[in-house]
């Protein structure tokens, strides 16, 4: 099983720059200059030998053949060119890397065993010379050839091209020749049918000078005003037009059943393969600003309570005190975190301090001068801690609504361990549903990237809501933080809420892939922003990610001009990144493989960014969570955990960390309150209880801080 990325891989190498390679489910091989796109045919039935030819061969032409129009000047047929440029590639090839002539030598071997040139029951010597020549640099090592003196030079001529400049010098020479040998055999034809051996030219010397020349006396006399050579103005049997040449009678036959042959190579049966690159996004158009969120909210429940001709305390009170609660029972929570953290970043700075010496003598130790030279005061240097800070992604989604509150509390304790560690922070919100002010006019959204063929497609309609923001002081962040908890709380509330959601704020679907996408461009920039090192990136979420579509360029036949389509991104689809030079496969399940995939690129461009998932989840749900993020042989410790401990930690995600933490134990009151004429049984129950969920609880957030610190 011949492994494309692996192949792909070989190209760049060959080619010593990072090459975009494409395996598709093309007849022949390209490669385009400009982009610097090599796109390889999937020749499924090709042994590791031909495919490393064939690869070998391809970065050669990406190596060394320029980017010229040459048959605007040139008059010669493309295949004679093909002819000795490939002579040439692959001699440059061959002598840049050593040991890429066993790759050539054992390919040809299979494709001569083969008869991909077909010339098994032909006599190759009543060949024309183009195609003695193509077999002579391809197969000559497998199969016996005779030249002529006079054919002896233009092999020579070939095998001395250095420049593409004399490449199509001695193509423009073979091929007159080649065509010489044409009129000369029906010249010949005619005058007696029976006759049906080629005419030689005559060459105003007699063959015995040939054979006394050297490859040099050879070269010069077929550059010079030779016989071999047409005089000026006289006309070619070849027809030309605009793309080139098209000779009528004269062909490289051996040339023809190649390329035919390794079409047979491919698998015409196979899907197309989708390569496709995320757009640089401009966050502006995305991006809904943390102040117009909470003027939207402020103002919708203003007006709201005017019109219901209700107060504040009436619709608001009880839930508003239910936040004051949490706010007060989460301090030991977030005191803990704030510990943790501190005696961390202490252990790192002091793994990081270092001894040295001050120049100083230290009197304390003079008198020890006979037996001690060490007698200088030392001082001990805490290098700078590194700056931190926090990104949150929060799900938005319906599905998200029977546990949206209690993620809103996880959230909150980590917002409210940032402010008092002072970290800066940045929460988005992503949504379907938020109204976005810029339209076109057609009164449609404006794209945030410019679409072209080859890009990932993010809809119009996404948005991140920026619902918190280390930039707010307490007294505005408290403020923020009980807008959203009403929200969560009326979401919550699925058979009654005392109050309407404000414009944009309902539940949507779940465009985290676009979130992901966003990120590429929300990390540098905070980093820029704060002034600050290292960033960690935590998205909240409850289920798997909506996939994305592509642009691609479609034909249809009844259509004048193509036009910019949309496809989907299916198994077997590879991402392309092309700062980092990775390329991703996305196989396996398509919608955890593929948000796995666009962490996995995350990480790669931002290595020192710490990418953590917390996965509120319903009991019911968690087997088949494990199961889809989990390799097989691990499942069953995994179960045991979250059984134990009613949450788990996967390392094998896109995430360097992926806590699972159950929905009902988070609901639990982690306060230990009986009442007064409790029972034992019911003050153990409510001690036990209180124990577990405070364990699940300070083990999850000790894992979150050893990745923050």
């Amino acid at each position: 099983m011949i492994k494309q990325e692996v192949k792909g891989q070989l190209a760049k190498l060959l080619a010593t720059e990072d090459l975009i390679v494409e395996h598709k489910s093309v007849e022949t091989a390209a490669f385009n200059v400009h982009t610097r796109v090599l796109t390889l045919p999937k020749w499924d039935k090709a042994s590791n030998n031909v495919y490393d030819m064939l690869v070998g061969h391809e970065v050669g032409h990406a190596l060394y053949t320029p980017d010229l129009d040459w048959w605007k000047e040139r008059k010669i047929h493309p295949s004679f060119v093909n002819i000795v440029e490939d002579a040439r590639i692959e001699k440059l090839m061959k002598r840049k890397y050593a040991g890429i002539s066993k790759s050539f030598y054992n390919g040809y071997r299979e494709l001569s065993n083969q008869d991909f040139f077909e010339v098994e029951g032909k006599d190759i010597n009543e060949m024309n010379l183009a195609d003695k020549a193509n077999l002579y640099f391809k197969i000559g090592s497998f199969v016996d050839i005779d030249f002529t003196v006079e054919e002896m030079i233009h092999i020579t001529n070939i095998d001395h091209c250095e420049t593409f400049e004399e490449v199509l010098d001695a193509a423009e020479r073979l091929f007159k020749y080649c065509e010489q040998q044409l009129e000369d055999k029906k010249n010949e034809e005619s005058l007696d049918s029976n006759v049906s051996s080629g005419g030689r030219p005559d060459l105003g010397k007699d063959s015995t000078d040939y054979e006394d020349m050297s490859d040099e006396e050879m070269l010069d006399e077929v550059n010079s005003d030779s016989p071999l050579r047409k005089e000026d103005g006289e006309e070619s049997t070849g027809e030309f037009n605009q793309g080139g040449v098209v000779g009528r009678e004269l062909e490289v036959e051996t040339a023809d059943s190649l390329a035919e042959a390794l079409k047979g190579l491919t698998d015409k049966d196979t899907r197309e393969t989708v390569y496709f690159e995320l757009p640089k996004v401009d966050l502006k158009k995305i991006i809904v600003s943390n102040e117009e969120i909470h003027d939207n909210c402020e103002q919708y429940w203003n007006n709201y309570v005017n019109e219901s001709e209700r107060d504040y305390e009436t619709i608001f009170g009880e839930i508003d005190d239910e936040f004051l609660k949490f706010k007060r029972s989460a301090q030991k929570e977030v005191n803990y975190l704030v510990k943790e953290f501190e005696c961390k970043k202490s252990a790192s700075a002091y793994a990081r301090a270092t001894t040295a010496k001050t120049g100083v003598l230290d009197t304390s130790k003079l008198h020890t001068y006979k037996f001690n030279e060490d007698l200088f005061k030392k001082v001990t240097i805490i290098p700078d801690g590194k700056n931190h800070g926090l990104i949150f992604i929060l799900d938005w989604s319906g599905s998200m609504a029977s546990v949206l509150q209690d993620t809103i509390k996880q959230l909150y304790n980590l917002l409210w361990f940032c402010k008092k560690v002072q970290i800066p922070f940045e929460v988005y919100a992503f949504t379907n549903e938020y109204p976005h002010p810029e339209v076109d006019e057609d009164n449609r959204r404006v794209l945030a990237y410019e679409p072209r063929s080859g890009l990932a497609a993010i809809k119009e309609w996404f948005s991140l809501m920026n619902l918190f923001t280390h930039k707010t002081n307490a007294k505005e962040l408290e403020k923020q933080m009980i807008h959203i908890w009403r929200i969560a709380s009326a979401c919550s509330r699925s058979y009654y809420s005392p109050f309407d959601l404000p414009i944009g704020m309902h539940l949507s679907g779940t465009p985290l892939n676009e979130s992901l996408v966003c990120l590429h461009e929300i990390i540098p920039q905070f980093k820029t922003v704060n002034n600050i090192d290292k960033v960690q990136c935590v998205v909240l979420t409850d289920g798997e990610a909506h996939g994305l579509t592509y642009h691609r360029t479609v034909q249809r036949p009844w259509d004048e001009d193509p036009f910019l389509g949309e496809g989907n991104i299916c198994h077997g689809s590879f991402l392309r990144n092309r700062k980092t030079g990775n390329t991703y496969c996305i196989d396996g399940s398509y919608y955890t493989s593929f948000t796995e995939i666009m962490l996995r690129d995350l990480r790669a461009s931002f290595p020192q960014t710490n990418f953590i998932g917390i996965r509120v989840l319903a009991n019911r749900d968690a087997g088949s969570f494990i199961r889809n993020h989990t390799p097989y042989e691990k499942i069953e410790n995994i179960m045991k955990t979250w059984r134990k401990n009613k949450s788990f930690t996967l390392k094998d995600t896109g995430y360097h960390s992926y806590f699972g933490l159950s929905s009902s134990a988070l609901d639990n009151d982690t306060e230990f309150e009986v009442k007064e004429d409790a029972t034992k049984a019911q003050i153990r129950s409510a001690f036990k209880k209180s124990l577990t969920s405070k364990k699940m609880n300070k083990k999850v957030l000790g894992e979150f801080i050893e990745l923050v610190a």
